[in-house]
C-alpha cells in the first residue's frame, strides 16, 4: 500500500534565517527561527499568506513552540532561556505572560502542554522536569485576561539534558528523551517513573505519544524510529528507511500514520498498521528539515473529510505545505 502526496505550497523567505520550531492549528501555522520573531501564517486560504508577526519574541531566536489541544493557549521558548506565554483571542495571538526567568541557558529547552492547557512541562539542561500551573487572571489595569506560571512540581530523569518532552493526550503520561539515547516515562501524577524504555545509543531528539495514548514514538541520530506501547514499555516496532538524523515526528489525527522528517531534507509517511514506509516526499534542494507537523482538521464532517496534509520547516526558512493527492483540497 502506497500513498501520494503533493507540494501544495512553498512559503519562501517565511524566516530570514533557519525555522528550527512549528506548530499548527486548524487554521494556523506558527514558526518560530533564529531570528527574534515569530510568525503565523493562514491554512485557510489557498496562498498561506501571513497573518501576524510576534515582533521580537525572542532576541536570539526561538527553538520550541506547543500549542493547547483547544488552539487557545501558545508557549514559545527562546534560546535566551526565556518562555513566552500567548492567547488566542480576537482573530490574534495576543502576549499573556512569561515564565520566571532562567538563571542560565538550558534552563528551559523542550516543552509540551497538557491535553488542557492547565500544566506546562519543561526540560532542563541537566536532566531536572519542571512542570507549571498555569492560570488565567484578569489584569486589573488593562482589563485584559493574562496567564499566570506558578511552578507546580520538579523531578529528575537522570538523563541528562532533556532533547525533547511529550505529554500523553489522556494527562496520564510524561515522557523524555535524552543524548544518551535513554527514554523515560514517568507517571504524570505521582512523576513515579513507570518505564526507562530501551534505548537507541544515540541522541533521541523527538518523541510522540499517539492519539489513543497507547504508544509512544521516539527517534534521532540512529536513523531509526522506535514504536513501544506505552503500559508495558515493550518495543512493538522498528521502523527503518532514514539516512540521516531525524529530528521531528507527529503522528496523524486519527493515529493511522506517523510523518517523520530527517536534516537530509526527507519526508516519511509511515502506515501504522503495516509498520511500513507508504510515501517519501524530499524537499527539492535537500534542505534539513527541523519541524513536520500534520495540519489540524476542524470539528465538522467536512473538515474531516478533507485531505490530509502536513507542514515542514526547516534550514533556509521555507515553509512547505504538501496535502494528499486523493481527497478534497
Amino acid at each position: 500500500m502506497s500513498k501520494q502526496y503533493l507540494a501544495q505550497h512553498t512559503i519562501d523567505d517565511a524566516h530570514q534565517t533557519d525555522i528550527f520550531a512549528i506548530t499548527a492549528t486548524p487554521a494556523q501555522i506558527i514558526t518560530g527561527s533564529g531570528s527574534p520573531d515569530l510568525k503565523v501564517h493562514s491554512t485557510v486560504q489557498s496562498d498561506f499568506p501571513q497573518e501576524q508577526v510576534l515582533k521580537d519574541a525572542h532576541p536570539l531566536g526561538t527553538h520550541h513552540v506547543t500549542v493547547s489541544a483547544d488552539h487557545s493557549t501558545l508557549v514559545s521558548v527562546g534560546f535566551g532561556s526565556e518562555a513566552k506565554i500567548w492567547r488566542f483571542s480576537d482573530g490574534i495571538w495576543k502576549s499573556a505572560g512569561d515564565l520566571p526567568s532562567a538563571k542560565k541557558a538550558g534552563e528551559l529547552w523542550a516543552v509540551a502542554l497538557d491535553s488542557e492547557g492547565k500544566y506546562l512541562v519543561g526540560t532542563t539542561y541537566d536532566g531536572r522536569v519542571n512542570v507549571w500551573e498555569l492560570a488565567r487572571v484578569l489584569d486589573e489595569k488593562s482589563g485584559e485576561e493574562k496567564i499566570t506560571a506558578q511552578k507546580f512540581v520538579e523531578w529528575e530523569t537522570r538523563g541528562g539534558f532533556g532533547l525533547a518532552v511529550d505529554v500523553s493526550p489522556d494527562n496520564a503520561m510524561t515522557a523524555t528523551s535524552h543524548p544518551s539515547g535513554n527514554i523515560y516515562l514517568f507517571s504524570t501524577s505521582t512523576t513515579r517513573l513507570l518505564h526507562s524504555l530501551p534505548t537507541q545509543s544515540a541522541p533521541v531528539r523527538t518523541i510522540k505519544f499517539s492519539p489513543g495514548s497507547t504508544l509512544l514514538a521516539a527517534a534521532g541520530d540512529s536513523t531509526l524510529i522506535s514504536l513501544y506501547d506505552a503500559k508495558s514499555g515493550e518495543t512493538v516496532a522498528l521502523l527503518r528507511g532514514h539516512d540521516s538524523w531525524i529530528t521531528s515526528l507527529d503522528w496523524s489525527y486519527t493515529g493511522e500514520y506517523l510523518v517523520s522528517a530527517s536534516l537530509d531534507g526527507k519526508v516519511k509517511i509511515w502506515s501504522v498498521e503495516t509498520r511500513t514506509c507508504v510515501c517519501t516526499m524530499t524537499d527539492g534542494e535537500g534542505r534539513g528539515i527541523w519541524g513536520v507537523k500534520w495540519l489540524p482538521k476542524g470539528e465538522t464532517s467536512s473538515e474531516r473529510g478533507k485531505a490530509e496534509r502536513f507542514v515542514t520547516g526547516g534550514n533556509g526558512g521555507s515553509v512547505g505545505i504538501y496535502r494528499e493527492a486523493s481527497g478534497a483540497s
